[in-house]
């Protein structure tokens, strides 16, 4: 096979270098392209670009503003190859990750598979806090990408994998963000293809946010899932429900302490717990551990209400998602 990489990029030169790097550090020995697009960035990366052309067989695009999954579409386009590796510009990758990605292709090929993401020891405090509540088992990590015992995986955009057959069969990602990537792993089983966990082809995945961006982006998560759900009812799962009703439970947990038992609201402080002491195992520090705490919160939360408005707004009022949220809608 020959691989392209798709890196759609939008005002982050950095992240841009630093996943160049990691590129051209690889030890697949067989040729490989890298398509970068420019999505309307008014800080654009052409001259970071440039200086990895020697390194790298690499192009470049710049075009208007219309969102990720539109220039992975457009780039997808350009490509020569014949099967699609999607990045964020915000990853960084081991150096093993495309050979990782060929042997797996080679003893169970797949038309789309994904991979889990991982926190580097330089990565920031509070990054390595969001990477754990976004990856542990004890969270949604499970349901995000850390397993694949709750049914058929649908891999995520920022680290996944397509055949040039399935992008030509499906159209490539829709207009809807976030959510384009589940809503494309759908699409592709109505058309009879599968999608797979590659575990060990993982990336480093650098989200450059703060705690306020960190709520919009799971909030917005939140709310796009009951519309897939109008979308594709037939893969509605229960799980979806989880940081909802874990709200839902906290608040009736709380008022049951005041008028009858405080049990309810000591099993929530013993999870809670838990997820202090595994965070701080698994990054051997307190701080990240309490830092896991809070993201833990803020994700429960601000997924759980976006959730539930959404639900409410396009499953029970019956409201055109476009009209109901249009800021999860791209124009093309």
């Amino acid at each position: 096979m020959y691989f392209s990489f798709i890196i759609p990029v939008y005002n982050r030169p950095d992240e841009i270098e630093e996943l160049l790097e990691s590129l051209s550090g690889q030890t697949y020995s067989k040729e490989f392209e890298v398509v970068v697009v420019e999505d309307g960035s008014s800080i654009p990366c052409g001259h970071i670009i440039d200086s990895f052309k020697d390194q790298l067989t690499i192009s470049y695009y710049f075009k208007p503003n219309s969102g990720p999954g539109d220039s992975r579409n457009f780039g997808m386009h350009q490509a020569k190859g014949d099967y699609f590796l999607i990045l964020d510009s915000d990853c960084i990758l081991p150096d093993t990750y495309l050979q990782s990605v060929a042997e797996n292709l080679e003893r169970e090929y797949v038309d789309c598979f994904g991979g889990p993401d991982n926190a580097l020891d330089s990565f920031s405090d509070v990054q390595k806090a969001i990477n754990f509540t976004m990856t542990s088992f004890l969270t949604t990590g499970g349901v995000r990408g850390g397993s694949e015992k709750i049914g058929r995986f649908q891999p995520r955009s920022f680290n996944m994998g397509l055949s040039k057959k399935g992008f030509e069969a499906t159209g490539g990602f829709g207009n809807i963000h976030p959510g384009e990537d589940p809503d494309l792993s759908i699409r592709l089983w109505e058309l009879g293809f599968d999608s797979k966990l590659f575990r060990d082809s993982y990336v480093y995945h650098k989200r450059r946010i703060d705690w306020s961006k960190f709520y919009k982006q799971v909030n917005k998560f939140g709310k796009a899932r009951p519309i897939l759900d109008s979308w594709y009812p037939k893969y509605k799962k229960l799980t979806f429900w989880f940081p909802t009703l874990f709200l839902i439970g906290f608040a009736v947990s709380v008022i049951l302490a005041f008028f009858l038992t405080p049990v309810f609201l000591f099993l929530y402080a013993f999870y809670f717990v838990l997820i202090f002491v595994f965070g701080a195992i698994s990054n051997s520090s307190l701080k990240i551990g309490f830092l896991s705490l809070i993201a833990c919160i803020i994700q429960f939360y601000g997924y759980g209400i976006g959730f539930l408005k959404s639900f409410i707004k396009v499953s029970l009022l019956k409201q055109k998602p476009e009209a109901a949220f249009p800021g999860l809608f791209f124009k093309k």
